[in-house]
């Protein structure tokens, strides 16, 4: 599929219909483009299956709720208008993208209770997020963004507000050449890329951030499980800066991402090594399975 996103063939789920795809549009006065009121999932599909479907549906109906912007659907029936919308595109390996937000209605300020809460769901065909980043690895920028406390953001919340300083670090760590920029938090501890998970490998070990003020994503739960089936021990903790310099191994974990190894992260350099390689390899098989 080429061209903008605005200009495509196919057909979106739009509030309960699927509607063409140039006429999925809202009103210049929707709440959410003014005050950041909405929420979103991504999520491949393979071989027909969406990974963990039910679970980024549910955790859509939690950011609502994070957010105090209730969705009106059901996990049901969210789940029924992704397949609906992948058999109008006739699409078995895609990215799915449901998004909910608070539309234009009686209020346009600050506050929006009278405003209703819309929902739609579309897909695509959508290779590699790093391109060739998966074979040699992924060079990161260090952000001068911080992920900011849990007490002034819900940063348990896949919200659309909260990507705005990811936007801003993703776009100048590609000024400098690089595929994405890692972040620290407020503490100024290592938390994730712009968009995944980290995780770094010493001594055969496995030391990943502890999600305490940030997403703790679906792709880096699946991964943390198939690291302890593989008998690996996996750290969950706080990292700290300087620890950088001792980790061999660094690969980002997420629905886009799937499993990318980093090959350097500011003036650190990483292995493309065995582990990475073969949790990469792991999870591929799983997905497809």
């Amino acid at each position: 599929m080429a061209g903008g996103y605005d200009d495509r063939d196919g057909k979106i789920w739009m509030d309960g219909r699927l509607v063409p795809w140039r006429d999925a549009n809202v009103h210049i006065l929707t709440h959410a483009m003014h005050y950041a009121s909405s929420v979103f999932e991504g999520e491949r599909c393979y071989n027909g299956t969406i990974f963990e479907s039910r679970k980024h549906s549910e955790r859509l109906l939690a950011s609502g709720a994070a957010i105090d912007m209730p969705i009106p659907y059901t996990v049901d029936e969210i789940e029924a208008a992704k397949y609906q919308v992948l058999e109008a595109m006739g699409l078995t390996d895609a990215y799915v993208r449901a998004v909910a937000w608070r539309g234009a209605g009686e209020d346009m300020g600050v506050a929006s209770q009278r405003n209703p809460v819309r929902l739609a769901v579309a897909a695509w065909e959508w290779g590699a997020y790093y391109g060739d980043a998966k074979m040699k690895g992924a060079k990161l920028d260090i952000s001068k963004w911080k992920r900011p406390s849990p007490e002034t953001i819900p940063s348990h919340a896949k919200a659309a507000g909260l990507y705005m300083i990811c936007t801003m670090s993703k776009h100048a760590a590609e000024a400098k050449g690089c595929s994405d920029a890692m972040m620290f938090d407020y503490r100024g501890y290592v938390a994730e890329a712009t968009g995944a998970n980290m995780f770094f490998v010493k001594n055969g070990e496995v030391h990943t951030p502890d999600p305490d003020c940030f997403l703790n994503g679906i792709t880096r739960q699946t991964v943390i499980g198939m690291l302890r089936d593989k008998q690996i021990k996996v750290h969950e903790r706080h990292i700290m800066p300087e620890e950088l310099e001792s980790f061999e191994q660094c690969w980002l974990t997420g629905t886009a991402a799937e499993v990318t190894p980093v090959g350097q992260i500011g003036d650190y350099s990483f292995e493309v090594g065995a582990l990475t390689r073969d949790i990469a390899q792991s999870y591929e098989k799983l997905v497809r399975s």
